[in-house]
């Protein structure tokens, strides 16, 4: 059973994975999706496109006897004009929860963003495949954890034995919603991500809205998240819409109210946590938008700098200090009428002391490292007994 000439092939089907909203049928295989159509329908984003179908938390989860399993794919690898090549994505193998592997697929589709121009290109590449070998013995449950960073279309998986999908294990589900930094921008590998972190020292299953460029309390990943069976729920609020400008402090108060309202609506005693942003230096005080680095592009680094003027938040500009504010009073004029609501200071995950240990390398994105820190922290307040997350034997349910 172990040749290469007895591979089985297992039709790849939604009931194999976990973390994907949708699975939509491509003509090289499956495409997993952290939105439903219908909100990818109402925004013709191209950065957002990109964002939802990079995979960040979604996993392949079976049980099997297999010792060697392959997964053939269809990668995207972004290469950006003017700086070194981004590293290949990274596939997680973890068998009964433990890392046991860790490899990436060479070639692919290829999209090459120039963002001086603010111009992408796409050119079509090869398939190809990751291997995982020498697998122990017996019955086990086996996790593909995809590359969080690379859309990936999932062509056939192989195994020296059946798989079937794995048993529910009773864990409850955790829905996170955030930037480019619960997506997982510059962590070492999916199961790295500061949310996945957390994930695992919480005990919990999650499924990762963290949209790179696209936490922008926009009403269709609300309904999205309003109509995903959970748990337990969090949004992290803030980077992005300073970054990109997106609106002022008149908008800023009704968007997240009706945000909130909005999940409410499918999950009305859920736990809810609300996380306002993490320290980032040129945006405490700083308006957007936020834009390349030309002096550092030049130099073949990628680095962010904040183009606002700090005398603009006078005129309701946002900052991140100004919507840790905002976030901190929303949440306690609703907790009065909602006690499953929670606040969190994106500061006590990443603060004054930490960006002087572990500064953001662009200025932007936490390092690997850093989001090692990042979900220890998360996991330390939030599954804490007394934390958003702690059990408390009623209230989380999944509708």
């Amino acid at each position: 059973m172990h040749a290469e000439d007895h591979w089985i092939t297992t039709p790849l089907t939604a009931d194999l994975l976990r973390g994907a909203l949708e699975v939509e049928r491509t003509e090289h295989g499956v495409l997993p999706h952290r939105l439903p159509a219908r909100a990818r329908a109402q925004c013709a984003d191209g950065q957002l496109a990109m964002a939802e179908s990079q995979p960040s938390g979604v996993r392949l989860v079976f049980r099997t006897r297999a010792t060697a399993v392959e997964l053939e794919t269809l990668p995207t690898k972004r290469v950006y004009v003017g700086v070194p090549p981004r590293p290949d994505g990274v596939y997680d193998l973890l068998v009964d929860g433990r890392l046991a592997g860790r490899a990436s697929v060479p070639g692919g589709n290829t999209l090459t963003i120039d963002m001086t121009a603010g111009t992408a290109e796409q050119r079509p590449g090869p398939a190809g495949t990751v291997r995982f070998s020498g697998l122990p013995e017996g019955a086990k449950d086996v996790e593909i954890w995809l590359p969080h960073n690379e859309t990936t279309e999932l062509i056939a998986l192989r195994t020296d034995f059946p798989v079937e999908p794995a048993p529910d294990r009773g864990r409850r589900v955790w829905l996170h919603h955030g930037s480019s930094i619960s997506h997982g921008t510059d962590a070492a590998s999916p199961t790295t991500t500061w949310p996945a972190l957390a994930a695992s020292a919480g005990g919990v299953e999650l499924i990762n809205l963290g949209l790179g460029g696209g936490a922008l309390l926009d009403p269709f990943t609300a309904r999205a998240m309003r109509d995903t069976p959970a748990d337990l729920i969090s949004v992290k609020i803030g980077i992005n819409l300073v970054n990109a400008d997106l609106m002022r402090l008149r908008a800023f108060t009704p968007a997240v109210h009706g945000f909130l309202d909005t999940i409410r609506e499918g999950h009305p005693t859920a736990p809810l946590l609300v996380v306002s942003p993490i320290l980032c230096p040129i945006h405490e005080d700083t308006p957007g938008p936020c834009a390349p680095d030309l002096a550092a592009l030049s130099a073949g680094r990628l680095r962010f700098r904040a183009t606002g003027d700090p005398a603009e938040r006078a005129g309701g500009k946002l900052t991140l200090g100004v919507i840790r504010d905002e976030l901190a009073r929303i949440v306690a004029q609703r907790a009065a009428e909602d006690p499953a609501l929670h606040h969190l200071d994106g500061r006590d995950l990443y603060g004054e002391t930490d960006a002087a240990e572990l500064p953001l390398p662009d200025a932007l994105h936490p390092d690997a490292a850093t989001h090692r820190r990042i979900g220890e922290r998360f996991a330390g307040l939030a599954f804490a007994p007394d934390g958003a997350f702690a059990h408390r034997g009623t209230g989380d349910q999944v509708p």
